[in-house]
């Protein structure tokens, strides 16, 4: 029988999860602010009222990319540390690792 079968299926079940999540959830957040830390980094560059010359579109764009691979790193690591953890103490169980508790008089 191997071990840490069920915690790694769960791990694996967790990041498909994750990724509908961020899909249905976490894509325009993480792209909203991402973009608004952008548009801060290039006024802070260039002058406040940002121009629509290339290089600040290249900022915000890019700003706006890391955003979303913060937001999906988040959501896909979190469920799949959660679906782990979930599935550790079964594996522990299906192993004989963990010894019942006896109840003494």
């Amino acid at each position: 029988m191997k071990t840490r079968e069920t915690a790694r299926k769960a791990a694996y079940i967790g990041a498909g999860a994750g990724l509908v999540l961020f899909a249905s959830v976490g894509l325009l957040p993480g792209s909203l602010i991402g973009g608004a830390v952008g548009l801060n980094i290039a006024g802070n560059i260039f002058e406040m009222p940002v121009s629509s010359d290339l290089v600040p579109r290249v900022i915000v764009g890019i700003s706006m990319l890391l955003g979303i691979l913060v937001s999906a790193s988040i959501f896909v690591t979190g469920l799949s540390v959660a679906g782990w953890l979930i599935g550790q103490p079964f594996d522990s169980l299906r192993a004989g690792k963990a010894v019942p508790a006896e109840i003494k008089h």
